[in-house]
């Protein structure tokens, strides 16, 4: 295929001669539209074919071998099977090359011309032959043999070796890649241009160059993360918040009205608040704690001094069914102090009337401490006593939203985040260095630890009998599943396959629900508020109940492959249940391999958020420790945290550029990313 040579990385896939609108349509079922989409797809892993043998040499596993064809013919077999044979040869021997399904290979390949042949060198029918293999012509430049060969994630829609040639058409027509990074940067540490990286990433010569490419892709990822943070850290210096004054008569009044005695863990960190609300800086700190370390106490502490003082709080949670949860449990905990009618919620359910009460109630500053969704951010709900507001469970919540609501306020407003994933220590203190941190390392002593256990899928039996016990005994039940619909292509069970099978086959007279993330919003409270109330025992689910849904009454978590999900992931999971009284079961099932798996293994003894968290960022990496590296928020693709000369130098790098005379507006590309990355959750 021939290609223009005026490709930019903006330019659209269709400006590559030879791809077609059916090969781009293609493209775009994997989210990719333009060259620098195809260019930033990255490979997930490395298939090494870079070592050529002689035919005598061969090993059982992957090789390759340069040799030419001898005899090639191809036929049906029964059911329409088709299966095409060759025999190659080189200077020490010949062997047998086969493929099924591929009709066109007898006809494409030339007798007597040199290939390389790149495949699985296995025992079929009492015989060694090679299965399926890539072949390519000597004198072509190889995509697909004799090299390091890089594997893509793809669909029925598009195929891993049109994805690498269509990559190799790009670095063909010699596109313009800009290098984003100042040059005295890129020279003082010693780094290759994106060009190059982009380049070896996808080509690898070695993997000593694969290495390099990966730590030059990795220093900017850092490099951009730490500007984000230097330049919100330098604007929130330059701005004041209110001073809270820290009442001791009222603390001991709220502590010994509690039904429950504070753990020490809660009673350090609401003094780490207290000193924070009591500076003219805005506080930013983040209380990490497992579910039931009593996050939601802590900061309902520091929001007393806050009211108390004649100003205004927000609590925002990501769902109605948790902001109301909240609201309930709040109103309960500051009865015995008569500050219940200061509280009030504001979420879509609520009538129109209701919502225009309660605007106009914290208008009027009656309304004290409000709760609800991120439809608090709304223009027309306006609080001009603000100043602290508390954020529930990973919100995007960043540099941008604060300076909204300073627009009300007046002043900046205190931060408080809550998080039941927590960030493993090493990713905190590197990325999050002005993001205060605060740990609940204790749990209520009453609560039973839930019992784990891994479950092969053929004996999935077993795990029906419990699940029946518990909710012939009133108990109530999650089941989790990977998708929201049948793939033929991606492995996972789906919700909606599993939720047919079970209303149909196992739990008939049993009052099952279906909940994911396409449903409407009304449609996924109606099923939480039915599930709460125990109208209903058992949800098929997919993760969307990972966060924050307290049912006291659920007891059983059945996590179906479970493999396609992260430690803290499941963790998470497993924190819905159990909440109780009563003990908690948490069944992981999978195929035969989960068995063998360290990974999941040790989630039938690990219990500890903070230990998993840490297990998960070694094992997967941040993006997949969160779940957000499909959400863009946390994009770490290259960078270890365990390099610790990549992350000293990318911090060095970015406290001399902060402290130079250049400007992040040059560098285009550069300060598109920082921007972005100052404006998303937990880097401000």
């Amino acid at each position: 295929m021939a290609t223009v040579t005026n490709l930019k990385l903006d330019s659209s896939l269709s400006e590559i001669k030879g791809v077609g609108q059916v090969l781009v349509k293609n493209f775009d079922s994997i989210g990719i539209l333009t060259i620098r989409d195809l260019l930033f797809y990255f490979p997930r892993r490395y298939d090494d074919y870079s070592n050529v043998v002689k035919i005598v040499n061969l090993r059982p596993g992957l090789v390759s071998i340069e040799v030419i064809i001898n005899q090639i013919s191809g036929r049906y077999l029964r059911r329409g099977l088709h299966i095409t044979e060759a025999l190659v040869s080189d200077s020490t021997g010949s062997i047998k090359l086969i493929w099924f399904n591929q009709p066109y290979r007898a006809k494409s390949l030339i007798k007597n011309v040199s290939y390389y042949v790149s495949g699985k060198f296995e025992l079929r029918s009492s015989r060694f032959v090679i299965m399926n293999p890539s072949v390519e012509l000597v004198s072509d430049f190889p995509f697909n043999t004799a090299r390091i060969i890089p594997v893509y994630r793809a669909n029925r829609n598009i195929s891993v070796r049109q994805i690498r040639q269509a990559i190799g058409l790009v670095f063909k027509a010699n596109i313009k890649i800009p290098e984003p990074l100042p040059d005295n940067i890129v020279k003082q540490h010693t780094l290759i241009s994106l060009y190059e990286a982009l380049y070896l990433v996808h080509f690898p010569e070695s993997f000593s160059k694969l290495n390099q490419a990966r730590y030059r892709l990795g220093f900017e990822e850092v490099l951009a993360l730490f500007l984000a943070s230097l330049k919100n850290k330098e604007f929130l210096k330059k701005t004041h918040s209110k001073v809270i004054n820290f009442n001791e008569t009222l603390a001991k009044k709220f502590v010994s009205s509690l039904p429950f005695k504070l753990t020490n863990s809660q009673r350090k960190v609401i003094w780490q608040i207290y000193l924070d609300l009591e500076k003219d800086l805005p506080m930013n700190r983040l209380i990490e704690g497992d579910v039931g370390s009593g996050k939601t106490v802590v900061a309902l502490m520091a929001a007393l001094m806050v009211i108390n003082q004649g100003w205004q709080v927000v609590f925002m949670a990501p769902t109605e069914v948790l902001a109301r949860q909240h609201a309930q449990t709040i109103n309960d905990l500051l009865t015995p102090l008569g500050l219940s009618d200061k509280v009030d919620l504001l979420v879509g359910s609520k009538s129109l009337k209701e919502k225009q009460l309660t605007k106009q109630n914290l208008r009027e500053g009656k309304t004290a401490l409000i709760i609800g969704t991120h439809a608090l951010l709304e223009p027309d709900v306006l609080m001009d006593k603000l100043a602290l507001v508390i954020v529930d469970e990973q919100h995007r919540f960043g540099v941008e939203q604060r300076k909204a609501l300073q627009l009300k306020a007046g002043s900046m407003p205190h931060l408080l985040s809550l998080s039941a994933t927590p960030i493993p220590r090493s990713l905190a203190l590197t990325l999050f260095g002005e993001l205060s941190i605060s740990r609940l390392l204790e749990k209520p002593a009453k609560r039973l630890k839930i019992k784990t256990k891994i479950i092969v899928e053929e004996n999935i039996k077993c795990v029906y009998q419990v699940m029946r016990d518990e909710m012939n005994k009133g108990r109530q039940v999650f089941v989790v599943c990977p998708l929201i619909v049948r793939d033929n292509f991606f492995k996972g069970k789906s919700v909606e396959l599993i939720y047919q099978q079970f209303k149909k086959e196992v739990f008939q007279g049993y009052r099952l629900g279906l909940l994911h993330g396409k449903m409407k919003p009304k449609d996924k409270n109606t099923v939480m508020d039915n599930f709460v109330k125990h109208e209903l025992d058992l949800i098929v689910t997919t993760t969307v109940i990972e966060v924050g849904v307290d049912v006291p009454n659920a007891t059983v978590m059945v996590i179906l492959d479970v493999d396609q999900f992260g430690l803290a992931q499941i963790h998470q999971l497993r924190g819905r249940i159990g909440r109780g009284s009563e003990q908690g079961y948490c069944f992981l099932v999978g195929d035969y391999s989960i068995t063998k798996n360290p990974r999941i293994r040790c989630l039938e003894d690990l219990d500890d958020g903070f230990q998993l968290a840490e297990l998960d960022l070694k094992l997967r990496g941040p993006g997949a420790l969160y779940g957000l590296s499909q959400h863009g928020t946390l994009d770490l693709r290259f960078a270890s945290l365990d390099d610790k000369n990549l992350i000293e130098s990318a911090k060095k790098a970015a406290n001399n550029f902060m402290i130079s005379s250049d400007s992040l507006i040059k560098y285009k590309e550069l300060n598109e990313k920082v921007v972005y990355l100052s404006k998303i959750s937990n880097l401000n």
